[in-house]
Formats: structure tokens, sequence, C-alpha cells
């Protein structure tokens, strides 16, 4: 069924690509949550240069069979960026493809310095973020009214720091709903300052390598999490999601409640 919409896509994509360099998001590995955007430009570009370490192999399914394959995983900014320059440079379309959504984790920004320094064209293409794939995995909402109203996208500190001012215990006080990245070679720490403020039976979701084929989601104690990454293995690609709208929810928005009123639906 893919081969048959991939070709159909393919014919009506733009083949005539600009000459720019599109930092699309790759969504956090199904295919078939990539937008439609990012399926053209798979499709249209002359060069993918890809995180070959985060994003599946299978993403590159809807590339043309003539597009350069560049794989990033063992470069640096260093090897990658004049790669870039030139290929452009050259009237090619180059498409940089980033794991999940290229705002969050991605270090675009020093490309985008550079690029825009080169007098290279960019664009910026999003993609769906782990902690969205996780909320549809779960079929949970993790703004709940009377109980959570805010989420927080963060990590802990290792070789990368955060801001003294966004320390994880200071987030952790807000009690909403956490969403813990690149953290799981640190858990211990990352658990000992959430259970500062969170309950030790606040419901965790441990998120292993979301939308690929051998994910893995398992929903504990917040007092079990480091145990249970710890018993699986788990060093990278793991997204945790610490949240009361996890656990047993009543809640009700008052969008849809008979008796709130709005411009679409006055009183009466």
């Amino acid at each position: 069924m893919r081969e048959n919409t991939t070709k159909l896509c393919a014919d009506k994509s733009n083949k005539n690509l600009k000459s720019a360099v599109y930092i699309v998001g790759a969504g956090p590995g199904d295919p078939d949550l990539l937008t439609i955007k990012a399926q053209k430009l798979l499709m249209a570009a002359d060069v993918i240069l890809f995180a070959d370490s985060l994003v599946p192999q299978q993403i590159l399914d809807f590339c043309r069979q003539d597009a350069e394959i560049v794989r990033t995983a063992n470069k640096t900014l260093e090897e990658i960026l004049p790669l870039m320059i030139e290929r452009v440079r050259s009237h090619q379309s180059v498409v940089r493809l980033h794991s999940g959504d290229p705002s969050l984790y991605s270090a675009i920004h020093e490309q985008m310095y550079l690029l825009a320094e080169a007098d290279i064209p960019f664009e910026v293409v999003p993609g769906i973020s782990a902690f969205q794939a996780a909320a549809a995995k779960l079929k949970v909402e993790l703004t709940v009214p009377g109980l959570v109203q805010t989420i927080i996208l963060t990590r802990i500190s290792g070789r990368t720091e955060v801001p003294p001012t966004e320390e994880l215990a200071s987030l952790a006080a807000h009690q909403a709903s956490l969403c813990l990245y690149l953290s799981a070679r640190h858990i211990e720490a990352a658990q000992a300052k959430l259970l500062e403020h969170y309950g030790a039976d606040t419901p965790v979701a441990i998120c292993y390598r979301l939308g690929w084929p051998d994910e893995k989601i398992w929903v504990v104690p917040l007092d079990k999490m480091a145990n249970y990454t710890h018993e699986e293995n788990l060093i990278r690609t793991t997204l945790y999601v610490i949240s009361p709208a996890l656990g047993e929810v009543i809640g009700r928005s008052r969008l849809y409640h008979p008796e709130h009123t709005h411009l679409f639906r006055p009183r009466g």
C-alpha cells in the first residue's frame, strides 16, 4: 500500500525544488508520522543528510532512488556544513533530516546561524515530537482540567548542562506533566530530584524508541523508574513522562459543557 502511495505522491512532488537546505523533523520514528510536507521534500530532494543513529532507515523509502544519501551520525558540524553549502551552491536541494521536531534538542541553532552567515537559504519544517507520540500511544491528555494544565519539556544536566534556573528539582516543584528527554544515563539523579516534589506513586511512562519496530512502553511508579531503566538496560532513545494525568483521572473541560457559553454557542 505504501509503495503505491509513495509513487503517487512522488509523481505530484515538486521535482524542481528550490536549491536550499530544508531542516526537516522526521518525527519519533514511525514513517507514517511524517508530515505531508516532509514526505514531499524527501521525495523531491537531491541530497538527504540524516542522523542515522536516530532516524529509522525506513524513512528513506520516500527518497528518490537517485538521491545522494549522507549518514551523519559519525560526522561533526565542521564536516556536515561545508557539504550542505557546496551542494546548494551547485544548485541542488538538500534535506537535513533530524529526529523528532527540530525545535527540541536537535542542535539546529548553530546550523542555521552558519548557513545564514554563508548566505545559504534554508527552511525549517516541524515534526512530531516524542512527547506527543507518547501521549497518543498512552491514550492520555497531558493537560486535564482541574488536575494539570502545564507541560514541561526538559532534561537533566549531563555533558550538556542546563542553566541553574532550570534545575530539575525546581521544575518538578510545579508538579506539572513533565517530559524528560536525554536523561537515561543519569536516571538515579533524575529520580531523586523528581521525588523531592512528586509522590513516590506518581505514574511514570518509560518510552523506549517510540515509533520504531522495537518500541517499548512501561508505566511504573516514580520510585521504580530507575530500577526499570537499569533492568531493561536503557541508556538512550528513552523519554520519561511524569504526570498525574497518567493515573486514574476524572475531569471535564468546560469547552463542551452544556452550561458553558461562548461565541459559537450562545446561551439560549
